[in-house]
């Protein structure tokens, strides 16, 4: 076992199970994607010494304590276990909580598994009626369902930038075309600009095909310390978890954040120098000691096609306002400058809400063992995965070669 601090973390094997809604337990996507992680780490479920599980809270008691439910399924072996929720960005903490174990020095080997079933429709608050509870308050007070609050940051966006509807199906058609390239991704046809703004209106000004779907599917990943990676896979070709940012909002916020809309709090602090989103991505960046100029390609969280502008923006790709036109000079295409989404990102995979960021994590690996087939983005050499969970849970993970 390697002592504290004595090497990095690497991600030594990836795993996942194609998305879709194919309505089996939560519990299958997320072994057949650990087994597919174990296989391609070339190492056995019992030589794991530690698995995290992402929780899906609307899967029963089992989705609760998912690191119980995975070890179980796997075999006992008496491998430490953890399980943890924090929206959508769970899956960033369960990598979290397995990367600190192995730089702690308290073991070599670790999985992370997070996977989810899901209902049809966008998700909607579980546990009945919980008047303390401010995702359930902007249902019932505000009637901001996701699509709700997605058409509301669009609409911020062509109120401060000048965005349109072609550029929103721009991205989408820019992501269908990855997506289209991805064995795992749920929906794998390329769309036109046309189609997309034929599609059903939902939330003006967003359509159909500018908001994600919800999904079945599963993620997972092997993390081993660099040490024990250099002695089992030898020194070529391994990819280091350089950072991962779990960052919280910093008060006061500034600009109304839903669907965090409650703005007070009993800290007093100073303005924080970058919005929230920006600050989850920052902060990868400064743990990683590199810059967004240093990156490969970005796995950002595109919910809706207008939330993948922001976050080219927020994650220092270019300034405010710009995101148009990287867009529409193909850099943010598979084959341009910096790729963003090159997986296909939400638009082709839908929201597995565990499963999301190790899902994320997944591609970046990929991408830089150089194995990501038709979608390869060349000579990748550090890539950056960013998403938001719910209640001020931050999630970005920085990967180097």
């Amino acid at each position: 076992m390697s002592g504290p601090g004595s090497s990095g973390v690497v991600v030594l094997g990836t795993g996942m199970h194609p998305w879709g809604k194919q309505g089996r337990p939560f519990a299958e996507y997320g072994l057949a994607a650990a087994r597919a992680a174990l296989a391609d780490a070339g190492v056995a479920w019992t030589d794991i010494q530690y698995l995290v599980g992402a929780d899906t809270i609307r899967n029963g008691y089992p989705g609760f304590v998912a690191g119980a439910t995975y070890a179980q399924a796997l075999g006992w072996t008496g491998a430490r276990i953890a399980s943890c929720y924090a929206a959508c960005a769970s899956g960033a903490q369960a990598v979290d909580l397995a990367r600190t174990r192995i730089l702690a020095g308290l073991c070599d080997l670790a999985l992370v598994v997070g996977a989810d079933s899901t209902p049809k429709g966008f998700f909607a608050p579980v546990g009945g009626d919980r008047p303390d509870d401010p995702d359930w308050l902007r249902f019932r007070l505000l009637g901001a369902t996701n699509p709700a609050y997605f058409g509301l940051y669009a609409r911020r966006r062509m109120a401060l930038h000048g965005s349109t509807p072609y550029d929103f199906a721009a991205v989408k058609v820019k992501n269908a075309r990855a997506g289209a390239l991805n064995p795992m991704a749920r929906y794998r046809k390329t769309v036109t600009t046309e189609e997309v703004l034929a599609s059903p209106m939902v939330a003006d000004p967003l359509r159909l095909m500018d908001i994600c779907a919800t999904s079945d599917g599963g993620a997972a990943v092997v993390l081993a310390s660099e040490s024990y990676a250099r002695r089992h896979a030898g020194a070529r070709g391994l990819v280091r978890l350089a950072a991962v940012s779990t960052v919280t909002p910093t008060f006061p916020n500034t600009v109304l954040e839903l669907p965090n809309f409650a703005t007070d709090s009993w800290a007093a602090a100073p303005p924080p120098e970058r919005p929230f989103r920006a600050a989850i991505a920052y902060a990868a960046y400064e743990e990683a000691g590199l810059g967004p100029e240093d990156l490969s390609l970005a796995e950002v969280y595109d919910l809706s096609t207008a939330l993948e502008l922001d976050w080219t923006e927020d994650v220092g790709l270019c300034p405010p306002g710009e995101a148009e036109k990287l867009l529409r000079d193909g850099a943010t295409a598979l084959g341009g400058r910096i790729p963003v989404n090159p997986s296909g990102g939400l638009a082709s995979f839908g929201e597995a809400i565990p499963a999301q960021a190790v899902a994320q994590l997944c591609e970046l690996t990929d991408q830089l063992r150089g194995r990501a087939g038709p979608r390869q983005v060349q000579g990748a050499r550090a890539g950056l995965a960013a998403n938001q969970g719910l209640f001020g849970h931050g999630s970005a993970m920085v990967v180097t070669r």
